[in-house]
């Protein structure tokens, strides 16, 4: 995660929210990451959000679960490890690295496959 997310701002200024982050990116992403957003937040109630290493992140019980980013041709979830291989068929199209799933712009945001993902993250912190 060398690189840090596109977004609109300059470099040097953080958004001190997840409201500006998504609001800093162009048309054709917003939706995508708004996209993401909800469909995480509906799989995780009581989850809260802020900005780490540029991007949003969502916290549940003071531990991190994942991040989210936007770029110019992908929105991406990152610090997803390996899942269920049924978790991972689904996702086959989308990972790029053992951690990260890249959705790309110009299609819409699976949500029910990132709200599994987040399901999957939660009740892999019970075992």
């Amino acid at each position: 995660m060398a690189d840090k997310p596109d977004t609109a701002a300059t470099d040097s200024v953080e958004p001190d929210s997840v409201d500006a982050y998504i609001a800093s990116f162009p048309d054709g992403v917003r939706p995508l990451l708004a996209a993401v957003r909800s469909a995480i937040l509906s799989a995780a109630p009581g989850a809260t959000e802020s900005i780490s290493y540029g991007m949003p992140t969502v916290t549940l019980d003071d531990r991190r679960l994942l991040y989210f980013a936007g770029w110019t041709k992908h929105v991406a979830l990152y610090a997803i490890g390996t899942l269920s291989p049924e978790l991972e068929t689904d996702l086959r199209p989308f990972r790029v690295h053992k951690d990260t799933v890249r959705f790309p712009v110009g299609r819409a945001v699976p949500e029910d496959l990132v709200r599994r993902v987040t399901i999957a993250l939660i009740a892999a912190r019970s075992t």
